[in-house]
C-alpha cells in the first residue's frame, strides 16, 4: 500500500517567502502511474499542519511541535497498514518523515534501518552550535539525539539502537562520518557501493536483521548522484546511479523482513521536464517488480 506524507516541516526556506517544494513528491511521482505500475493499493494521504518559515538560533528545530504531531498520526498510519500488508510504501516530503515510521516500528518492537542517504543526517546540539531542521537531523533524532521535543515522542526514545542502523550512499567527505563509527553505526560509502554493487546487500542484512523483528528502508533520493538526479534540496555528485539504487532495492525488498520504505526529498518545483520524476517510477517500478511484491 502505498501512503502519501507529504511534510515539508524538516526543511528551511529555499529562499525568503518561498516553501520548499519536496511536499509535492507524491503528486508527481502518482501522476506517472506509480501506484498502477508496481500494484499498489492506494493508502490515501495524511496532510501535514502549516509550514512555518520563520526561525531564529536557539529556536530548536524547526516547525518542531507540529512535526512532532504530525509524526504520531504518521506512525498511527503506518501501524495500520502493516497489519493488512506485506509491504508499505510512503512517500515524502522530506527526509523528517522517519521519525514517524520508526516511532510505529519502534511500538510493535525492535527493527533495523537501511539509511540511503548522502549524508549523514547526524547534526544534533552536542556537535553543532545549533540545530534548526529536523531533515538535516533525522538520523540523529530517531537514535536519541536531537530535539528534547522529537526524540521521546509516546515516551518510546530512542526509536533505534545504533548497531541496527546501516548508512548507504554517504559521500566520504560528510563531516559525520567519524560519530556515525564511533556509535558503531554501520557504513557503506558511495565509493564502496559503486565498488561492490547490490553484493553489499548481505552486509546491509546482516546489520539491520541480525538482533530485530525486520527494517525499514529510508531512500534519500539525493544519494543518487547528482548528474542523474539534480531536483533534490541538496545534490551530490559522485554517487550511484539509479540502476545501482534499483538493484539493491530489489535485494532489500525481497527480504521477509523488509517491512516496507520511504521515499525523500525529490522536489517537482526543481524538475521542469519531469525527467527526475520519470527516473524515480522507473526506478522504484523496477526494484518492487524484480523482487516480486
Amino acid at each position: 500500500m502505498i501512503l502519501d506524507a507529504p511534510s515539508n516541516l524538516g526543511l528551511r526556506p529555499p529562499e525568503d517567502g518561498v516553501v520548499p517544494g519536496c511536499y509535492k513528491l507524491p503528486w508527481a511521482l502518482r501522476d506517472r502511474g506509480l501506484l498502477k505500475a508496481i500494484g499498489a493499493d492506494d493508502g490515501g494521504s495524511l496532510v501535514p499542519p502549516r509550514y512555518c518559515s520563520q526561525w531564529t538560533p536557539g529556536d530548536g528545530d524547526r516547525n518542531a511541535e507540529g512535526f512532532a504531531s504530525y509524526s504520531v498520526l504518521l506512525a498511527n498510519r503506518i501501524q495500520s497498514i502493516i497489519k493488512t500488508h506485506r509491504k508499505v510504501l510512503v512517500l515524502g516530503g522530506d527526509c523528517s518523515i522517519l521519525l514517524g515510521s520508526m516511532l510505529a516500528l519502534k511500538r510493535r518492537g525492535r527493527y533495523g534501518l537501511v539509511f540511503l542517504d548522502a549524508h549523514g543526517d547526524f547534526r544534533h546540539p552536542k556537535n553543532a552550535p545549533e540545530i534548526e531542521t529536523a531533515a538535516g537531523e533525522d538520523l540523529a533524532i530517531v537514535t536519541g539525539h536531537g530535539d528534547a521535543r522529537l526524540i521521546n515522542l509516546d515516551g518510546l526514545g530512542p526509536y533505534l539502537r545504533h548497531e541496527d542502523v546501516h548508512v548507504v550512499g554517504v559521500r566520504p567527505s560528510d563531516e559525520y562520518l567519524d560519530e556515525l563509527a564511533a556509535r558503531q553505526i554501520s557504513i557503506t560509502t558511495s565509493q564502496e557501493l559503486m565498488e561492490r554493487g547490490a553484493e553489499i546487500s548481505d552486509d546491509v542484512l546482516e546489520t539491520t536483521t541480525a538482533n530485530t523483528d525486520g527494517f525499514w528502508i529510508h531512500l534519500d533520493l539525493d544519494v543518487i548522484d547528482s548528474l542523474e538526479m539534480p531536483a533534490v534540496d541538496c545534490p551530490e555528485p559522485e554517487g550511484p546511479s539509479f540502476a545501482v539504487i534499483a538493484t539493491l532495492l530489489t535485494k532489500l525488498l525481497s527480504s521477509p523482513k523488509c517491512v516496507g520504505m520511504e521515499v525523500t526529498i525529490y522536489d517537482p518545483d526543481l524538475d521542469s521536464t519531469g525527467a527526475s520524476a520519470d527516473r524515480v517510477v522507473a526506478c522504484l517500478t523496477e526494484a518492487f517488480s524484480a523482487a516480486n511484491l
